[in-house]
């Protein structure tokens, strides 16, 4: 590192400290400001912050992996959620921004009753706010650690990289504690700036280095299988090579990704129906047109604008570092950023990756704190204090959580195999976070048992050595844990019917589910046009496939395909955008 990188880092640094210092008054009048920027954010904003924070250290380095195990096919993993994705956008975005609440787990006592909702509510604000939200932080964490190693094997060691780790943790921290949502999603914007013009940077250099040979040497170096955008299908084990060096995915592989995975199993940030951090930047937004406006383009940005400049370094580190272990495949990120980046750019790297680690941490923050103090600390303890107390204590807990987070860091090795521990313990989850918002028979304990059932079934599969690896799990977690809620939901109390009521006059759904409160209530104007919403749920799914093909097919020189690919993306986009402009959906908050 030049004087000339560290000065890069030093002057990222002094930006993100100056828009912190700049919200500082804007977060500190009450807790709606705090952690939803007092419900004023733009569509454009809000939608640049929820992909900045999706955005992580271990985000490249992942990618990397399942690239160089599996090829470009490797990314169904997480490419199958855009389905969940447009779900989102269309069903749950005005939704959200309608229910007028905090946090997503707040809306447990606006939809449930009873001592069942409040222990459901007093359990995932510390499960989710502490526990699962800590681990998160630490992984990434972990991942900038691994980073720093890589690209200071002289001087960082695993003795001293808890040092760096801390102090990016506690400038994160001032700076989240200091100017709330606010002071997040703009420092996210900067961040997401930085981030994606340095991956662009070191994938221009690295594909067109003489190891390489421009994309046409990548295309020739490479065996078919890594270059295929979707598996070759065939009848062997999951991720084995068939004949002719083709990666090869069973149909049960595959048939899990686009069947199951992206409905059934929560994951943070691509939660079924919507939830966490990405429901608090739609309840952030100005109204429920710029709710459903930013998660439509959080969804384009995140699925289709990131992962190219990562897979084409993924690529080349496959021909650069063909001997790297399968487990270590996510280290030849780091390995082309040391070995091809040139005095000032490999600052502006590793501005890059503190910027990744920044943003996530930054939001998990703001987040995990929301859950804490809404909904255990004001909720459970302390009920009936000032705003300005409940802001105080926001500020001291994300101190705290940031703490916490760096001693978890401090005892974790590998975060290989968390993306699918994750999806595996959730799965079965997503159905009733879907139809809580549609059926009026789902309570609290069909939740409860729903979130608990995963575990049960995953610790019996995975310690009873079934020998079933993942996603084929799905195949049975996600039966039985739907049986278990639905039989729940069925045989429990429903939820008090004036609780019903008031949610269905606040939120007005519509649909099937609540037919009978609609007969009820005449006077309550429910949704209507789900019609067009499946339209534009289908259409929103061409969009993102469309567009990220078509930049995979330009980027690799087939241009007639890849423009004709972006020109139906296009036309789908057109008539979403046609539909949310010309019915008004959302223009007034009701």
């Amino acid at each position: 590192m030049h004087i000339i990188d560290w000065s890069i880092v030093v002057v990222y640094f002094i930006i993100n400290i100056l828009i912190g210092l700049y919200y500082y008054k804007k977060a500190s009048g009450n807790t709606e400001n705090f952690f939803l920027s007092g419900r004023k954010m733009t569509w454009w904003l809000a939608g640049l912050s929820m992909v900045a924070t999706t955005f992580a250290a271990d985000t490249p380095l992942a990618v990397t992996e399942l690239v160089g195990q599996n090829g470009i096919a490797g990314n169904w993993l997480w490419w199958n959620m855009m389905f969940g994705g447009m779900l989102t956008v269309f069903f749950f975005a005005r939704l959200w921004r309608r229910a007028n609440i905090l946090t997503d787990v707040e809306f447990i006592e606006l939809r449930y009753s009873g001592k069942a909702a409040s222990f459901l509510r007093g359990f995932k604000a510390i499960y989710l706010g502490i526990f699962m939200n800590i681990i998160i932080m630490g992984w990434v964490s972990l991942a900038l650690g691994k980073i720093l190693k890589g690209m200071f094997p002289e001087s960082i060691n695993d003795g001293n990289v808890m040092f760096f780790i801390l102090a990016i943790m506690i400038i994160t921290a001032v700076i989240s504690a200091m100017s709330g949502l606010w002071g997040v999603a703009v420092t996210d914007a900067f961040q997401f700036v930085i981030k994606m013009t340095g991956c662009i940077i070191l994938a221009i250099i690295v594909v067109n280095s003489p190891q390489v040979g421009g994309i046409s040497g990548l295309q020739a170096k490479l065996p078919e299988w890594a270059l295929r955008f979707t598996p070759q299908i065939g009848d062997g084990a999951s991720g084995s090579t068939g004949a002719g060096g083709i990666f090869m995915m069973t149909i049960s592989t595959f048939l899990a990704y686009i069947g199951i995975q992206w409905w059934s199993s929560w994951y943070p940030g691509a939660e079924p129906g919507g939830g966490g951090y990405v429901a608090q930047r739609m309840m952030s937004a100005k109204n429920e047109k710029h709710s459903l406006l930013a998660t439509l383009f959080f969804q384009v940005a995140h699925f289709t604008l990131r992962p190219w400049p990562w897979i084409i370094v993924a690529l080349s580190a496959i021909v650069l570092y063909p001997d790297l272990p399968a487990a270590d495949k996510g280290l030849g990120y780091v390995k082309a950023m040391n070995d091809f980046l040139p005095v000032g750019l490999k600052g502006l790297l590793l501005a890059t990756f503190f910027a990744a680690s920044m943003s996530t941490i930054a939001t998990h923050l703001n987040w995990g704190t929301s859950y804490f103090i809404n909904d255990f600390y004001k909720r459970f303890l302390k009920p009936n204090e000032t705003d300005k107390h409940y802001v105080s204590a926001s500020r001291w807990m994300t101190f705290v959580f940031m703490i916490l987070a760096v001693l978890v860091t401090s005892f974790m090795s590998t975060i290989s195999g968390v993306w699918a521990f994750v999806i595996e313990c959730g799965a079965g989850l997503g159905l009733v976070l879907i139809l809580r918002w549609f059926w009026w028979r789902v309570n609290a304990i069909s939740e409860i048992v729903a979130t608990v059932t995963p575990f049960i079934v995953y610790g019996v599969l995975h310690f009873g050595n079934f020998g079933i690896p993942f996603p084929q799990t799905l195949y049975i977690i996600v039966p039985i844990t739907t049986l278990a809620w639905v039989i729940t939901a069925f045989i429990t109390k429903p939820t008090e019917e004036s609780r019903l009521e008031e949610f269905y006059k606040r939120v007005h759904p519509g649909g099937i589910g609540w037919k009978k409160f609609a007969a009820r209530m005449p006077e309550v104007k429910p949704d209507k046009g789900y019609g067009i919403l499946f339209l534009d749920w289908f259409l929103g799914i061409v969009l993102l496939y469309m567009f990220l093909f078509g930049i995979g097919k330009i980027i690799f020189g087939e241009y007639i395909l890849g423009f004709l690919y972006l020109a139906i993306g296009i036309a789908a986009g057109w008539i979403i955008l046609r539909h949310v402009n010309y019915l008004g959906w959302g223009e007034v908050n009701k």
